[in-house]
């Protein structure tokens, strides 16, 4: 009865680890030298996706934050295709009816190039399967780019060039 139990309880440690891991997601963040600049870590919750955000030596000042709609990370990081826009929308958070899944504020780094942020994007999940899942086929990335969005000008915000790029992965 006793080992019975204790594999009970095994099995539902085992499983309980892997909905946590589904739950989560990562993300190294490169320069086009390939010099990690930053790292995120992604997690599902009840309201979206919270991404934790740290940047290491990004240029100082306000740049696009975007999820893009490939995992693909190969300089000058077109690579990683346009924004997430599962339900094809107009970009920007000031277009009407909607902006792009991808779509998020501004971040701004201070002078010393270090940055943490919270982000909360709830127009996507980690659920795979579902359409606007960041574990869709191809894959999904974080890309800073080189000045910040506008929110409105189609397709991209007008930010400028990519200057980091991370594939989105399952975290552990």
């Amino acid at each position: 009865m006793m080992l019975r139990a204790l594999l009970c309880t095994a099995a539902l440690i085992g499983v309980s680890s892997v909905a946590m891991a589904a739950d989560m997601a990562k993300a190294t963040l490169k320069n086009a030298d390939g010099k990690q600049v930053g790292h995120a870590n992604l997690t599902q919750g009840s309201s979206g996706v919270t991404i934790s955000l740290e940047l290491t030596g990004v240029p100082p000042g306000e740049h696009a934050f975007h999820i893009h709609e490939t995992g693909k990370c190969e300089p000058p990081f077109t690579s990683a295709g346009g924004h997430f826009n599962p339900e094809g929308h107009k970009h920007g958070k000031m277009s009407d009816g909607g902006q792009h899944a991808g779509d998020m504020d501004n971040v701004t780094v201070p002078a010393d190039g270090k940055l943490q942020k919270l982000v909360i994007n709830n127009k996507v999940t980690l659920d795979k399967g579902k359409p606007n899942s960041l574990f869709k086929d191809g894959g999904t990335a974080l890309v800073i780019h080189a000045g910040p969005d506008d929110y409105k000008s189609d397709p991209a915000g007008n930010a400028g060039g990519r200057i980091a790029c991370g594939v989105i992965e399952p975290g552990t």
